[in-house]
């Protein structure tokens, strides 16, 4: 197998079947330590020399795969949709256990995670078991004893939509929402933090206490969730921060000062990670003013401070480019959700794309850290599920759907998600996206270490593959490192791991990176691995470009366009199949940035894809018979987004 890469690009093929590298010898050692001894290891003079290149590494080795946004019945639209496991279910089943699932199936992974945040919905923590209960309370109000009603008769997705509607107008009868100090809500919590707890193995399988904080006014997306690095003992001083007032806020400013407070009552740590923004119809990403008030460093400030990630791809549809935005990316047309809002309340126009995708997001950042000091947008990339039936089962072969009425059968393909009847606005379960993952280069698997590694944002999103992606920056990199099998050792050792900074490039440097990825061992082969670059000019104008860097086969960029030609595809659409008989297994390459300037800040961030694989729609019609609706979408290149690492001159 072979690679060509861009001047003055270098890469190196090592074809292998897991994670695990080879020790090098020691006369061929490229780890950037001095070749050892012989002779004097020969002697036994083990305290004079460093044979094995493994000793005293003190950097992270493997990453970490888990679900940070997942919902069970404990949430209420969750409920309502048909969700009957709860946050022990959900961890039970994450840790590679068999469950049965709400539609009775039975669910098992066929690997299990690493770890997980259950992160039900704050507001209305303990509402949907009354609601399903009939409780007095309940039922003595109009709203509840319709939902009620329409969950018994075997309407529960309409009473979720309902159920959603009324949230995002305000419109819920506060006199049936369990609200923080209500026995129901405390009860609702307290079983959260117990399940995470009794759920939490360090070294095994870190189970995170968290929850989703609701802020949906109008219908527009503004989720965060909320993830704690404590136990029970700092958690359960405190009850989650809702959006009901006058209790709680809508206004992130709000959430982060409930954070701020956590942190000085507890000595803990939190963080919040923002939801995939584009259901928030402009919103995720504000450059002028925020809820009413004028965008400004404190702002900026605040917001860097507590959310260090961004979920970039979920359920709900991918968020990392837009093909408006991105004209000239053949790869950003994938899993779009771009028709309206969280609930169709309000039909989504073009203007407002530059609001709520990450590169664009990453883009208005070094505008507003040029005119403000402070960078609000200097955010890792994670990506996870957001599934609202206790499953974080999010491979395409193995997909269980976002709801209840989504989990496998022979329908569900050719159903309607929602339909709002006044914009039109209508999703329809076969775009359900299986995505995606976290992925956390931690030094170990407990929460202090997956929380730190998210704090220093060294974290990257997948659509579903766990492939092994590393990206390092510097000025010293070199056309040799690429040939190390141990990139990260060449990595640490001379620059910066994604989520990192560089500052002012020495005279007559541009910076260079190291990239490598390995593909999941039980998935496809890699197509290729891209750095994707934005930019600040001294115009002040901003700029983007995404730049090949490593890929399979024996393929040139086009000369006139720069473009690399397509993988080709193996994909068998009718027995939903495929083989890996194109890409390769590994890719791994040096790359110095030709367009740089040393006075124009700057990200860079990789992608990598894989081949083209069958979607779930596939397999669905596979193994059920369902015959696609036209415009279904049968196959999908799955990638991976790391981290960026930034430039400031």
């Amino acid at each position: 197998m072979k690679i060509r890469l861009l001047q003055p690009a270098v890469a190196a093929i090592f074809v292998t079947s897991g994670f695990t590298m080879p020790v090098l010898a020691a006369e061929e050692s490229s780890s950037g330590l001095p070749a050892p001894d012989k002779e004097a290891a020969q002697r036994g003079h083990s305290s004079q020399v460093i044979y094995s290149p493994y000793v005293g590494r003190n950097y992270p080795t493997r990453p970490f795969f888990g679900d940070t946004h997942l919902h069970t019945s404990f949430s209420m639209d969750a409920g309502a949709f048909g969700a009957r496991l709860g946050p022990r279910d959900a961890y039970h089943f994450a840790k590679g256990n068999q469950v049965t699932a709400s539609n009775g199936q039975e669910a098992k992974l066929s690997r299990p995670l690493d770890f997980l945040v259950v992160a039900d919905h704050s507001d209305g923590m303990g509402f949907f078991p009354q609601i399903l209960a009939g409780a007095p309370p309940m039922l003595a109000d109009p709203q509840g004893r319709k939902w009620n009603e329409m969950i018994r008769s075997g309407k529960g997705a309409d009473a979720a939509i309902d159920i959603i509607q009324n949230f995002g107008k305000g419109t819920i009868s506060k006199a049936i929402l369990p609200v923080p100090g209500t026995p129901a809500y405390q009860g609702a919590w307290q079983e959260t933090i117990k399940a995470a707890e009794e759920a939490n193995d360090p070294g095994r399988f870190t189970a995170f206490i968290g929850y989703e904080w609701t802020s949906n006014t109008g219908g527009n997306n503004l989720h965060r969730n909320v993830i704690f690095r404590d136990s029970a003992e700092k958690a359960s001083l405190v009850e989650p921060y809702t959006t009901m007032k006058p209790l709680g806020s809508d206004n992130p400013v709000d959430l982060w000062k409930w954070m701020a407070a956590y942190e000085e009552k507890t000595g803990g740590n939190v963080l919040a990670i923002a939801h995939n923004g584009n259901l928030s119809n402009g919103r995720m990403f504000p450059t002028v003013e925020a809820f009413g008030k004028k965008f400004d460093n404190a702002y900026a400030q605040t917001r860097a401070k507590w959310e260090r990630l961004y979920e970039v791809t979920q359920t709900k549809g991918d968020g990392e480019a837009h093909p408006f935005l991105s004209p000239n990316d053949e790869f950003a047309n994938f899993e779009r959700w771009d028709k309206g809002n969280l609930d169709g309340s309000e039909v989504k126009t073009t203007d407002m794309l530059q609001y709520e995708y990450a590169r664009a997001g990453l883009k208005s950042g070094l505008l507003l850290e040029k005119e403000l000091g402070t960078n609000p947008y200097k955010f890792g990339l994670i990506g996870s599920s957001d599934a609202h039936n206790g499953l974080a089962a999010m491979e395409e072969e193995n997909f269980f759907g976002k709801t209840t009425p989504q989990e496998p059968s022979p329908e569900r393909m050719i159903k309607t998600f929602f339909h709002h009847p006044k914009t039109g606005v209508t999703i329809m379960d076969w775009e359900v996206s299986a995505s995606g993952y976290a992925a956390v280069w931690a030094t170990e698997n407990t929460r202090e270490a997956i929380f730190d590694a998210m704090e220093r944002r060294e974290t990257f999103a997948t659509t579903g593959p766990r492939m092994a992606v590393r990206l390092f920056g510097g000025f010293d990199f070199e056309e040799q490192d690429a040939n190390s099998r141990l990139p990260a050792q060449v990595g640490y050792t001379k620059g910066v791991p994604m989520g990192g900074d560089l500052h002012a490039a020495p005279e007559g440097k541009a910076p260079t990176f190291l990239v490598a990825a390995l593909k999941d061992p039980i998935g496809a082969n890699l197509d290729r691995y891209q750095i994707v670059k934005g930019w600040l000019d001294k115009a002040g104008e901003l700029h983007e470009k995404v730049y090949d860097i490593a890929w399979s086969g024996d393929r040139s960029p086009d000369p006139k366009t720069g473009k690399l030609p397509d993988v080709g595809t193996t994909v068998d659409v009718e027995n939903a199949t495929w083989t890996n008989t194109i890409g390769v297994s590994e890719l791994i390459a040096v790359w110095k940035d030709p367009d740089f300037s040393a006075s124009d800040p700057a990200f860079y961030y990789g992608r990598v894809l894989e081949i083209p694989t069958p979607r779930w729609t596939a397999y669905d019609a596979k193994r059920f018979g369902t015959k696609p609706l036209p415009g279904t979408t049968m196959t999908l290149q799955e990638r991976a987004y790391t981290s960026p690492i930034w430039y400031t001159p």
